[in-house]
């Protein structure tokens, strides 16, 4: 794990273009630009104190005395200490500016991982992957170094969430390959993290999981290492072994969890505790064990987070669990309703006398009737039958043989139809969860001039952070779909995918979908092969245009027949 090793905070970088670290005294983001001037006139102070070090005079490291309601540089108020330890403090704080909540880290200016921390903070803003809890501000200003990053109220610690028991496999699963993917690509950027525990690790309420604390934790509390990806990947294969077994895979406690008995060794999960996914605890012991993998399968071990999400996306998918169905309550009457008004007053019931038939005809002359009656039938019978007899068999030369008639090409199929859509909403499982819900209703509102809009992103293919993002359209019922025109600011590649025809609730993940088509440019026609029925419609946009000043995408106008 992280806090076992050791590994500085500005991290060679693996791509051969110069890190981020480097980078950092140059640019920041959410005003640390601003700061620059200030940070330049604080330096000459910041080096006599460091001479005094030098000559033997060691400064005492303290956190700074503040309290609640303390503003930072009239914008951030305290309001909650959070955390008090080894000279630095962390509160939870309020951007008055912006009015949203932030976590602000303070330590003095004198402190002896000042400068580490302020280059770690500006390296990670510069980063701006937003699987990762973003860096808003860092800044030395009054004697004091403070770094601000997002707080995410929404949000439940991996801490909270074992502590109620094992993660399901399929939510094991995401855990690992998201937080191994966005390590990987924090270490093509030479940043690591060194300090991956289950409190750094926030699961969303649409199930995604970010990283805090990229590089700063490390460096506020003085962790290095000798080999930081091997420790970031340990950290990664500590995780999911707690999430697996509810048990740290070590022989000492920590972060609440139990660890494993002394004495025993490195257990697989799925010999510690039953019903444990196999290839999820193969995956487990990749990433832990430090000589070798499990015996099992001898599969090389995974050094580096690229290694493990690699091995992640190449062992089968973990489905998530069928939801279970639970059987609607009984109907009960109110109270009013078991009264006894306005329903009908149960009254006894009166027996009807049976009304007795008249006797048969059993006189001379009622016997005399009846044959008559039965031979005048017999007699219309007969005729009948005669009559249809010569009809059948005589031949009839005024009928005329009708002409079958067949339909001709020039009958053309009917027209289709517009198809309306009910509702949308925005669809980026792979990323934040959110792309920009509040302009979803301006992609179908008739009004071409108006557009939903993505995110802005570095690079067209969203700069290698996810394969795409889009919008999932309810027709309201399953309808048949026969073309779906979309209009682009901008040349855009897209895809059109459909759920099943039965899905009773639209799919959470883009694979559930099935891809029908795909085209690109501004206006695109996107036709499937055949007509399908679904109800769930997925635009998929796979590829953006250059926009603003980075790759946005712009749906103007969607347009469905059927």
């Amino acid at each position: 794990m992280a806090e076992r090793s050791t590994a500085a905070v500005d991290v060679a970088d693996n791509s051969g273009d110069d890190p981020l670290t480097a980078k950092a005294d140059t640019a920041a983001t959410d005003g640390v630009a601003d700061k620059q001037k200030t940070a330049e006139q604080t330096a000459e102070t910041t080096d006599k104190k460091a001479v005094e070090r030098q000559s033997g005079e060691q400064p005492s490291i303290t956190a700074p005395e503040l309290h609640s309601g303390h503003k930072l540089a009239r914008r951030y108020r305290l309001e909650e200490c959070v955390t008090r330890l080894d000279g630095f403090s962390s509160w939870r704080a309020v951007d008055e500016k912006l009015r949203r909540a932030v976590g602000v880290h303070l330590l003095p200016a004198d402190h002896p991982r000042a400068r580490s921390v302020l280059a770690a903070a500006r390296s990670s803003a510069l980063l701006g992957d937003p699987r990762f809890v973003q860096v808003l501000d860092a800044v030395e200003e009054n004697d004091l170094v403070y770094v601000v990053h997002e707080w995410l109220p929404d949000s439940t610690e991996l801490t909270t969430l074992l502590a109620a028991g094992p993660l399901e496999p399929h939510d094991a699963y995401q855990l690992v390959s998201q937080v191994s993917q966005a390590m990987a690509a924090a270490h093509r950027e030479g940043l690591a993290h060194l300090r991956l525990t289950p409190s750094a690790v926030l699961r969303s309420s649409t199930g995604q999981y970010r990283i805090r604390g990229l590089a700063v934790n490390a460096a506020l509390r003085g962790i290095t290492a000798e080999r930081p990806q091997r420790s970031d990947t340990e950290a990664i294969g500590a995780l999911l072994y707690a999430a697996l077994t509810q048990r740290w895979p070590y022989d000492s406690d920590a972060y609440g969890l139990s660890g494993l008995p002394k004495g025993v060794g490195l257990l697989p999960p799925d010999q510690v505790r039953a019903g444990v996914h196999r290839g999820l605890s193969e995956i487990a012991m990749r990433a832990l064990a430090n000589d070798g993998a499990t015996a099992s399968r001898q599969e090389p071990p995974c050094t580096t987070p690229d290694e493990l999400a690699k091995a992640v996306a190449a062992m089968p998918r973990v489905k998530p669990p069928e939801p279970e169905f639970t059987p609607p309550p009984e109907y009960q009457r109110t109270t009013y309703q078991q009264g006894t008004y306005g329903r009908p007053q149960v009254r006894p019931v009166v027996t009807q006398p049976v009304v007795v038939p008249p006797p048969p005809l059993q006189s001379r002359t009622g016997k005399a009737l009846k044959w008559a009656v039965s031979a005048l039938l017999i007699a219309a019978l007969g005729l009948g039958s005669w009559q249809i007899a010569n009809r059948l068999l005589a031949p009839d030369s005024t009928q005329k043989e009708v002409p079958v008639t067949s339909p001709t090409a020039d009958e053309k199929p009917e027209p289709p139809k517009p198809v309306t859509i009910e509702s949308a909403h925005d669809f980026d499982p792979l990323g934040n969860g959110s792309e920009k819900p509040q302009a979803i209703d301006l992609a179908f509102d008739g009004d071409p001039s108006t557009f939903w809009y993505t995110e802005n992103y570095y690079g067209a293919d969203f700069a290698n952070l996810k394969t795409g993002v889009g919008l999932v359209l309810d027709l309201g019922k399953a309808q048949k779909i026969s073309s779906v025109e979309l209009s682009f600011v901008g040349h855009t590649s897209v895809e059109l995918r459909t759920a099943p025809s039965d899905a009773s609730s639209e799919p959470s993940l883009p694979d559930a979908y099935t891809t029908q088509a795909d085209g690109a440019g501004s206006q695109v026609m996107l036709k499937p092969t055949k007509p399908v029925t679904t109800r769930y419609v997925l635009v998929w946009l796979t590829e953006l245009p250059s926009n603003d000043g980075g790759f946005r995408g712009k749906l103007s106008e969607i347009k469905i027949m059927s």
